[in-house]
Formats: structure tokens, C-alpha cells, sequence
């Protein structure tokens, strides 16, 4: 007899439970997702002049476990290599799980990287390649001639350039006249977004050939010549 009235309690018991669990207070508990992994949406493999700000930003996304995008969570951006910069170093992933920030490569590596970090989650790596100067050129102003004791007609243009003819700014780049007594102004300047800089060459008081030295780090020396009449 008990036995029967033990079975016909469970039974009430467990019909029971799902409506109990119907009220407000009785929902079971399910687990928030978390960070899950990181993804590189854009950015990576870039090249640019070393120093220079890279063209497109870096965008990292973070998934949840579930697969979802997550929003909310601090990304962290770490130079590893090359001594860069970059603008935020942290960023909070947006609506679509995406951090963005702008990469400035340092100034005197190429190989160079930065690692992407989020709480709990494996970091991931970002590459650049920063172009180093390679090549010193007179891009204007070289063989003129003009009066002794006067300025060249046209102005000197010097040009600083990486592989694939990139334009090398920041550059310092120095001349000094060698021959003729002359004078350049001025006698040291860094380069422009195109990699130039510009001076004018005042001719010696003596006639003839006449000649300067130009130097960019370890570029050069190049020759530039002129003739006083």
C-alpha cells in the first residue's frame, strides 16, 4: 500500500515540476556566452614608408562562444616589433564585436608587428613591412648655369626614395658646397610627404665649374654641379 501512495507522489512531483518552473523566480539559468576568439577583419600585410602612418586602419572582431559577434569587450593592441605606435591602444568592440585603430610604423625596421589581445582568448598577430630609404637623387636643379656670385635660376630639388620609388618623408637630408665658394640655403632640411626638399644655390665669386655634396643618413655622398660665367 505504500508503495503505491510513494509511486503516486513522485508522479505528482514530477508533473508538477514544469509548471512550478512556469513562475516568475523558478527559470532555469543559463550561462552568459563568452570572449571566444579573435578574427583580423582588415589591416594585416601592409606596407609603407618606415615612420609613416599605414593606409587603412586595423579592424579586429571578437566572437562569443556561440559564434556570435561580441560587443562590450576591451581589445587591446601591443607593439611586438619594429617600435611603432598605435592610436588607441585599447579599443571596446562595438556592436558588431569590432575594434579599429591606426598603426604608425616605426621609423627604422621592416619586418614589424603588433599583437591583438582580449580577456580569455588566444592574442592574434598583425604584420607590416616598413620601406627603408635606398636611393638619393638630384630630381631638379642639377648642371645649371648662372652668374658668379648669384642664385642658380632654378631652386634644387633633392628626392629621398624606398624600394618601388616609395617617397621617404622625415628624412634629413644635408648639403654643403665643396667647390667655388658658394652657399645653399638651406643647408639641411627633412623631407616632405614626397619624399623632397628644396634649397637654393648661391654661385662663388669665381667663375667656372662648381660643386656640392649632398648626403641622407647613410645615402650618398651624391655630387650636384653648376657653372659660374
Amino acid at each position: 500500500m505504500r508503495t503505491t501512495q510513494s509511486r503516486y507522489l513522485l508522479a505528482a512531483l514530477l508533473t508538477a515540476v514544469p509548471t512550478l518552473m512556469a513562475f516568475p523566480g523558478c527559470t532555469a539559468t543559463t550561462a552568459a556566452p563568452a570572449a571566444s576568439h579573435l578574427l583580423i577583419v582588415q589591416g594585416n600585410s601592409q606596407s609603407a614608408a618606415a615612420g609613416t602612418l599605414l593606409p587603412t586602419p586595423l579592424v579586429i572582431r571578437v566572437y562569443a562562444t556561440d559564434g556570435s559577434p561580441m560587443a562590450k569587450v576591451p581589445i587591446s593592441f601591443n607593439v611586438t616589433a619594429g617600435g611603432g605606435t598605435v592610436d588607441p591602444a585599447t579599443v571596446t568592440s562595438d556592436a558588431n564585436g569590432e575594434a579599429k585603430a591606426k598603426w604608425t610604423l616605426g621609423p627604422s625596421s621592416q619586418s614589424q608587428m603588433v599583437a591583438g589581445t582580449a580577456p580569455g582568448v588566444d592574442p592574434i598577430t598583425l604584420q607590416a613591412f616598413g620601406i627603408l630609404p635606398s636611393d638619393l637623387v638630384v630630381a631638379q636643379g642639377n648642371g645649371q648655369t648662372a652668374k658668379a656670385s648669384a642664385a642658380l635660376p632654378v631652386q634644387i630639388v633633392l628626392r629621398v626614395t624606398g624600394g618601388s620609388n616609395v617617397p621617404m618623408p622625415n628624412q634629413t637630408v644635408a648639403l654643403s658646397v665643396t667647390s667655388g665658394g658658394g652657399s645653399i640655403s638651406p643647408q639641411s632640411a627633412v623631407t616632405n610627404a614626397l619624399g623632397e626638399v628644396t634649397v637654393r644655390w648661391t654661385m662663388g665669386p669665381q667663375t667656372g665649374l662648381q660643386q656640392a655634396s649632398v648626403t641622407a643618413g647613410s645615402l650618398g655622398p651624391i655630387p650636384i654641379t653648376a657653372v659660374a660665367n
